[in-house]
């Protein structure tokens, strides 16, 4: 089985795509239809909802990150099915100023396999000034196809009927209107949407979205807009190795941003993935050979991780002899203490020397390249990987431990080294994706 794919685009985030896309998954779903969903660029929180609303893992393709040859073999795993529906990261034709076909944006994936977009439009406080802005889009890039518009937050029948005309007045399809509804937002926070693990009645808000779309959307005309994707499916082997043949993963509210891709890889290369859950006080499973702890959110629950003697004493003992890595939020739980967003510091693990803090906030977000400084769960020394960094929490105290990796920017610009190694211990806020 090999899927149609639509993208669902906007003009930029908080546009309405993702309830428009989880809707649209979970509608066409209850038509008997097999729906997956992807996600454009880094998001490591969407993919969960993409999973939820369609009963099928979700993945990120990011053009950036990932080298085209990795790209293509993810798309064609996730098409095994009748329609794959790829959201948007911000707005259609966000990215960096990088080669051609690896800017991140979403308009890359588009270009590269052909497939249309389904141009999501906030309309509220305008009417048929809207039609200028879908121009636009139809316009700016003749290998990306704006196949039709679905009007968000509309305000009543009148104010439809006159962004509708003007659009199709272009000769654009509006397959859908939104109508203005505050119980379509979904809760967020600081990195982003609530995680779909944590959001209360998931279910019932998934079911709502999509009664909503079933009677906004022309379900059919959005179908008949799909076209066949078929990339060309090769080797992938730009992921990360697997650290180990047994990994023991922090799984829970706390560590929860693992990319879906890299599971995927790990378990296609022979590797088992045993989840624990530091919250719980569990600590990784002695049969393991390797432990990771994803990013996520300790700085909210810093309290009960610093309360929680079994997993760190635990943590100690499994470092002592087996490789430990932590990404972004598990680096920051690697380190001494943890001051919290109220100036309150809690004692982490101690298996590195750094301090962090949620309290004085600094956002770093965008690309990144990392050369690595020694082996470790990432890769071999001297290797080159691509990924991104999303915090607001910062290093108050670096500490003496070497530094993990040397950091570039996704124009290739110096930023430093970054994270820290001891021992068999590794971390850093950076998230790997691929190799370079």
């Amino acid at each position: 089985m090999s899927a149609r794919a639509l993208i669902v685009g906007g003009a930029r985030s908080g546009s309405g795509k993702t309830s428009v896309a989880i809707g649209l998954m979970r509608a066409l779903r209850r038509r008997g239809l097999a729906v997956r969903g992807a996600k454009s660029g880094p998001d490591y929180i969407d993919p969960g909802f993409h999973a939820a609303a369609t009963g099928a893992p979700g993945v990120n393709l990011d053009s950036w990150a990932m080298p085209p040859a990795l790209l293509d073999a993810l798309a064609t795993e996730q098409a095994r099915a009748d329609l794959l529906v790829i959201e948007s990261a911000m707005g259609l034709f966000d990215g960096i100023a990088a080669a051609d076909g690896r800017t991140g944006a979403a308009a890359d994936l588009a270009r590269r396999w052909g497939v249309p977009v389904a141009l999501v439009l906030d309309v509220s406080g305008q009417s048929q000034t809207v039609a200028a802005i879908a121009r636009g889009f139809a316009a700016h890039d003749p290998g990306v196809r704006i196949a039709g518009v679905i009007l968000n937050q509309v305000a009543s029948a009148r104010h439809e009927a006159m962004c509708r005309a003007a659009i199709e007045a272009l000769g654009l399809p509006v397959v859908g209107a939104v109508p203005r509804n505050p119980d379509m937002g979904l809760p967020e926070r600081h990195l982003g949407l609530v995680q779909a693990r944590e959001h209360a009645g998931l279910e019932i808000f998934i079911e709502r979205l999509a009664d909503v779309m079933e009677a906004a959307l022309d379900l059919d005309a959005l179908l008949g807009l799909a076209a066949p994707l078929a990339p060309e499916a090769v080797g992938a082997g730009a992921t990360p190795r697997p650290p180990g043949q047994r990994i023991a993963i922090a799984d829970d509210a706390a560590f929860s941003f693992l990319y879906p891709h890299l599971a995927r890889a790990w378990r296609a290369a022979g590797a088992e993935l045993l989840p624990f859950s530091p919250l719980a006080d569990e600590a990784p499973d002695d049969a393991c050979d390797a432990c990771w702890l994803p990013g996520g959110y300790p700085e909210l629950h810093a309290g009960r991780l610093a309360a929680a003697g079994g997993f760190r004493a635990g943590l100690r003992r499994f470092a002592e002899t087996r490789p430990v890595h932590g990404e972004c939020g598990g680096f920051m739980v690697l380190g001494r203490a943890l001051e919290d967003a109220d100036g309150v510091t809690h004692e982490m693990a101690g298996l590195l020397d750094h301090v962090t803090s949620f309290a004085r906030r600094r956002m770093n977000l965008g690309y990144r390249r990392a050369r690595l400084l020694a082996d470790c769960p990432i890769g071999r020394a001297g290797e080159r990987v691509r990924g991104h960094e999303f915090h607001y929490a910062r290093v108050i105290e670096p500490g003496s431990d070497a530094p993990l990796a040397e950091l570039a920017d996704g124009l290739g610009q110096p930023i430093g080294p970054s994270g820290a190694r001891r021992a068999w211990v590794s971390g850093a806020f950076f998230h790997a994706i691929a190799i370079d």
